[in-house]
């Protein structure tokens, strides 16, 4: 396979640190063992993975926000996230 030409190589690519925020704006079905928030990081983590060679680090902390609206910026995990 071969790389292009004007994308780093894996050892010189600049790290890019990525985490991950996951949200449910309802408390329901957050108490099983695999629920939506476990569901979005794992694909978050994935997406990650696939860039790996651009430097993509994922992070390890969790940015979980379960039963939270959208509709503000009023989120714990969220404003952790931007802090």
């Amino acid at each position: 396979m071969r790389r292009n030409p004007r994308s780093p190589s894996p050892a010189s690519a600049p790290k890019v640190r990525c985490a991950v925020y996951t949200r449910k704006s309802t408390e329901e079905g957050l108490e099983q063992e695999f629920n939506s928030l476990d569901a979005q990081r794992e694909s978050g983590e994935a997406s990650i993975r696939s860039q790996a060679g651009e430097g993509w680090i994922c992070l390890p902390d969790r940015y979980d926000d379960g039963g939270f609206t959208g509709a503000n910026m009023d989120r714990p995990a969220l404003q952790r996230l931007l802090a």
